[in-house]
């Protein structure tokens, strides 16, 4: 599928089919996907927390996305929790931030990281939705995520049960300028 077709053709799911499993095969090239993505001074510390057990997805969505019904847009889909280390990317050896958004770029890059995922997703028939309402507490405490990671989104992922329509996006003169 041609890029621009792709990203304009992917689409944030809250339904998905109960008939499909999703496979650790499928879930290692979406991560593989993001590992191509850039980070700063190439530290790479996004990390993925995949959840494919029945058992455990229940109880993640039960215990840790019950805003804003993501309990019920996530049920048969595999879920994904994404963090990063902290205090590593743009950060100095010593300690210090390179500058004022310090743990920031750990973020940004996680973010990278995820837009490669779920374009991998998407390019492999696969769709997804991304969580910023979730209980980190008790997703730490479930998956046994380190203290020094920080607990960024869940994504969803499976195969889609329904065709969201396209929203309508800013026309490019109200966010470029130049100069």
């Amino acid at each position: 599928m041609e890029f621009q077709t792709l990203i304009e053709n992917r689409r944030s799911v809250r339904k998905y089919s109960p008939n499909t499993d999703i496979t650790k095969e499928q879930i290692q090239q979406l991560i593989k996907a993001a590992l191509e993505a850039p980070s700063w001074k190439n530290t790479e510390t996004g990390r993925y927390y995949c959840v494919l057990s029945e058992d455990m997805k229940q109880k993640l969505r039960k215990e840790c996305l019950c805003y804003a019904n993501n309990h019920i847009k996530t049920e048969h889909a595999a879920l994904i929790v994404t963090t990063f280390v902290h205090n590593r990317a743009g950060f100095q050896k010593d300690g210090t931030p390179d500058n004022e958004i310090g743990n920031g770029w750990g973020c940004y890059d996680l973010g990278l990281q995820n837009e490669n995922l779920i374009l991998k997703a998407a390019e492999l028939g696969l769709s997804t939705l991304i969580m910023g309402l979730r209980n980190a507490d008790k997703i730490r405490e479930m998956l046994s995520i380190p203290e020094a990671e920080t607990i960024v989104a869940v994504i969803a992922v499976g195969k889609a049960d329904e065709e969201p329509s396209r929203p309508k996006r800013r026309e490019l003169e109200d966010v470029l300028k130049f100069f």
